[in-house]
Parts: C-alpha cells; sequence; structure tokens
C-alpha cells in the first residue's frame, strides 16, 4: 500500500470537501445565496494553517506522489506556496490548460493534472491533448478520469460522464 497524501485548496485554504457540494452549476448557486447558510458546500475540515505547511510535512515524512487541487478560484498563491516547500514533490491540478500548464510546472510541480479541459460532453479532445503534450511532453501530464452518474439519470442505470 502506498499512502499519496493530498492539499486540496477552496478559496485559498485547505478543505476537505465532501464529494459533489461543490459546484459551479449557477442555479445550485442562486438556491444557495438564497438559503439561511448562505452556501451548500459540505466540508469534513478546513483548517488555517498554510497549504506550504502541508507540503513541508510532506516531504520532511518522504511522502511522493501527492497533489495540490486548486477546487475554483482564489488558490493560486496557497497552490504556488506549496509547489515551492516540496518542489518537484507534487502534481498539481485545477484549471490547467495550455496556457498555464508550463508555467505549473516552473513554480514546482512534477506534473500537472488535466481533467475538463481535455474533455468535453464525455469525449476527449484530442486536439488538446496533443496540445499539451507537445508543450510538456506526456511525462509529465497525468489525466483524472474522475467520472459521475448524470444527474437527470434517476435510476442509476445510465453511463458515467
Amino acid at each position: 500500500m502506498k499512502f499519496r497524501p493530498c492539499i486540496d485548496l477552496h478559496s485559498g485554504q485547505v478543505k476537505q470537501i465532501v464529494g459533489s457540494t461543490l459546484t459551479d452549476d449557477k442555479s445550485q448557486k442562486e438556491s444557495a445565496a438564497q438559503s439561511s447558510i448562505g452556501d451548500d458546500l459540505a466540508t469534513n475540515f478546513a483548517t488555517d494553517r498554510p497549504a506550504s505547511s502541508y507540503a513541508e510535512m510532506y516531504l520532511r515524512d518522504e511522502l511522493t506522489g501527492g497533489h495540490v487541487i486548486m477546487l475554483g478560484p482564489g488558490n493560486t498563491d496557497a497552490a504556488k506556496s506549496a509547489l515551492a516547500a516540496y518542489p518537484g514533490g507534487l502534481q498539481v491540478g485545477g484549471g490547467i490548460t495550455t496556457a498555464n500548464a508550463k508555467e505549473w510546472l516552473d513554480a514546482g510541480a512534477s506534473h500537472v493534472i488535466v481533467t475538463s479541459y481535455v474533455f468535453h460532453n464525455g469525449q476527449i479532445d484530442l486536439k488538446r491533448l496533443h496540445s499539451l503534450v507537445d508543450l510538456i511532453g506526456k511525462e509529465r501530464l497525468v489525466l483524472d478520469l474522475s467520472c459521475r452518474r448524470k444527474p437527470d439519470d434517476a435510476d442509476g442505470t445510465g453511463p458515467y460522464y
């Protein structure tokens, strides 16, 4: 068994978010804004400790193969601080495109993780994938094949996307 550490960032803060409660769906955001809580995001854990402190701990404990994931905007500084604390020791994902992939590698990421940039409507965009490979090389690219059932799949028998 191998432990792979992770640092998930939301609004610049290290958090463990309950699956599927983070959304960019406008209708859900409007609904959340009208609720008494003001946000439908559920977390198992949140801390004021900076992302870099976790990266330093992972480096000290010789944990390899970990990642930093930027969940939405406002995470760039925290992610870069973690990469600087453990250069070459963490992968980075969240909003990675051909416009910024090299920048993240230069900032200390061992690899970049891409999902939505290369997948559209359940299909891989080979043009985008090839442009990333040409830019940074296949050795430094991780494709995240996360999937879930379609929201309108009431009986749970339909395809994943």
